[in-house]
């Protein structure tokens, strides 16, 4: 049985020692440079031949981008959403981005959970408790509350869930319905910004609307909620 765990731990020091010696290569060599925006617009017209010839090859090759950046809670993820969206257009970017995201939001909770356990409760434990209560009294709600209007970063969640007892799955599923929202209004903002070549292009009614929708869009999900859990508490 020691022999067991031995091993068990020393799997378990490895992945944390693999995990952490990636996320140092890509912050020492400033790899998030290619994930701004204006790397992502200076490409768009490689990246659209590209997808043009091997559709599929690039979207798994996004996708596996995707959920590495955001299971190992590395910055870029919204840039990428605005660039899935410029890229692969409103419905299959939205498709392609939702799955991609809750893949490494689950993978971000499992990696907490089973790996990062200590240094997330000695980084964010004090958020930890107003999670869990809020588990206490909405129960599934509340997550669905935080993937529509997020109280804390995405991230912060993918993490902080990781330490309560809710079932991976759940997680996955929830986390699924919740961000698809935000995701199709970031996703159309991307697809209106990839059709700016000029000045004139700032300024195109179908740019301007998404900006709004996008400024809009946690207010009203805001309303929404306030709306559901007012009659729900009058039932």
């Amino acid at each position: 049985m020691n022999i067991r765990m031995t091993k068990n731990t020393y799997k378990k020091t490895a992945l944390v020692i693999i995990i952490m010696g990636t996320i140092a290569v890509f912050r020492i060599f400033l790899l998030d440079r290619y994930l701004s925006l204006d790397y992502i617009k200076e490409s768009q017209q490689g990246f659209a031949v590209l997808y043009s010839e091997h559709r599929i090859a690039v979207i798994a090759a996004y996708m596996l981008i995707y959920i590495f950046v955001t299971g190992l809670s590395l910055p870029g993820a919204t840039v990428m959403t605005l660039a899935g969206g410029a890229l692969f257009g409103l419905w299959v970017g939205a498709i392609v981005i939702s799955f991609a995201s809750t893949l490494g939001a689950t993978l971000a909770c499992l990696i907490s959970r089973f790996l990062l356990r200590d240094w997330v409760q000695s980084k964010f434990g004090d958020k930890l408790s107003e999670i869990n209560q809020g588990i206490e009294k909405e129960g599934l709600f509340y997550l669905f509350t935080l993937r529509l209007i997020p109280a804390f970063p995405f991230f912060v969640i993918n993490l902080l869930m990781g330490l309560t007892k809710m079932p991976i799955f759940t997680f996955y599923w929830i986390s699924q319905i919740g961000m698809f929202p935000a995701t199709l209004v970031y996703v159309n903002a991307g697809k209106e910004l990839a059709k700016i070549d000029s000045l004139s292009g700032i300024l195109s009614p179908p740019l301007i609307i998404s900006f709004v929708i996008l400024g809009l869009f946690p207010i009203a999900a805001k309303k929404a909620v306030a709306f559901y859990k007012s009659g729900r508490g009058g039932l």
